[in-house]
């Protein structure tokens, strides 16, 4: 039995899809072969040698140590798309909240609590002080075009916003999906410049850090308004205090609420519920059960944020899956021991990311679990499996 390590309550239904005959999981195993979670911190954990993959079950991997996983051979592995629709819908209420106050009326509406026969006429002469625009017509710039971005663009448009896209990376999934109303920018500059609304949609990394910040502000177009539903790092919180003060951003709106931005006015501040409901939390269990079992019983990468894709139909009797570095003679290496051992390979499949590759060999041989320690030993071997 290969043991599933849960950091976080993960939904039924997609635990419910690993095979009860091979794998036990709970919440306290001591030496897991794998781990799934979602917004548990792992960065203080040991990564014991006996763990192989971690499935977040979100799209977000800032809570993993991503580099001290590569380097013991750990696959990460993530959600894309799953809580994309919870996030879009809450993107959408993002635009509503930033233009007509609605947060802000609604704390004012409170303290009218008392005033008895008063209250109608206290909420019309009060009411002029949360005027806002429609956004109908207003022009929105959306910076990172993958599957969350994609949905907000299309939705956008169909709401009747003029609707921008800046994604320098973007997938030919995504340009598929994205609508041929979308205009495209050169730059983000040239985006900022001229929306109304800015809409942020990429992961948080060092190129992307306080991507947001003063320059950007300097020649962003007066009274705008952003929202950050990706991570809080993306904006530099101080050049954005001095653009609520002079007028440059007229709101802002963040699902990743800290001490530095709570209560500035024209700030609203959620809670973190961008993917909190029942169906994206389903949707993510499952999809990072799936996989996560994959991975564990026949090799196959899917959905990694370390390692490449690499996926290889069964073929022969001993599969053999090594995680290495990208350099020269690393496969003829293996294929030289496997013609050393008298082992006829059946098929195979080499892919590589940037510095890191993967290669999964069957062989037509029924081998012991102990050649392994062969593949181990050759250089710029990180981890090898043997997958009968």
């Amino acid at each position: 039995m290969m043991e599933i390590l849960t950091l976080n309550k993960i939904a039924a239904c997609g635990l419910d899809l690993l095979d009860k005959n091979v794998f036990n999981v709970s919440d306290d195993a001591k030496d897991p072969d794998g781990i799934i979670l979602r917004s548990f911190n792992m960065h203080d954990s040991v990564l014991g040698d006996n763990l192989k993959a971690i499935a977040r079950a979100g799209a977000g991997t800032n809570n993993i140590p991503i580099d001290k996983c590569t380097e013991k051979g750990i696959v990460v592995f993530n959600t894309p798309g799953a809580n994309a629709n919870a996030v879009k819908e809450l993107v959408l209420a993002g635009l509503f909240l930033s233009s007509r106050k609605i947060a802000q009326s609604m704390e004012w509406a409170k303290t009218l609590k008392g005033e008895g026969e008063n209250v109608g006429k206290l909420v019309e002469k009060g009411k002029s002080n949360f005027v806002g625009p429609e956004i109908e017509g207003k022009k929105l710039g959306i910076i990172g075009l993958g599957a969350i971005g994609v949905m907000v663009a299309n939705a956008a448009y169909h709401l009747g916003m003029d609707v921008i896209g800046y994604d320098p990376y973007i997938s030919v999934d995504a340009a598929w999906g994205l609508s041929r109303h979308v205009k495209k920018a050169d730059n983000v500059k040239d985006l900022v410049a001229e929306c109304d609304y800015i809409t942020l949609h990429v992961p948080l990394n060092d190129s992307t850090k306080g991507m947001i910040g003063k320059d950007l502000f300097a020649i962003m177009k007066k009274g705008a308004r952003i929202l950050n539903f990706a991570r809080g790092g993306l904006v530099e919180e101080e050049a954005l205090k001095e653009a609520l003060k002079d007028g440059t951003v007229a709101a802002y709106v963040t699902d990743f609420p800290n001490d530095n931005i709570l209560g500035l006015e024209n700030v609203v501040c959620i809670p973190h519920l961008g993917a909190s409901t029942p169906e994206s939390e389903d949707n993510c269990a499952k999809m990072a059960s799936v996989e996560i079992q994959d991975y564990l019983c026949e090799g196959n990468i899917v959905n990694s944020v370390n390692f490449p894709n690499c996926s290889l139909p069964r073929e022969g009797k001993t599969r053999i899956a090594i995680a290495h570095k990208n350099v020269p003679n690393c496969v003829s290496n293996f294929t030289k021991l496997c013609s050393k051992d008298n082992f006829n390979i059946a098929n195979m499949i080499n892919k590589s990311r940037k510095d890191l590759a993967y290669t999964i060999i069957d062989l037509d041989n029924d081998v012991d679990a102990s050649i392994a320690k062969e593949f181990e030993a050759l250089e710029n071997v990180m981890k090898v499996r043997i997958i009968k």
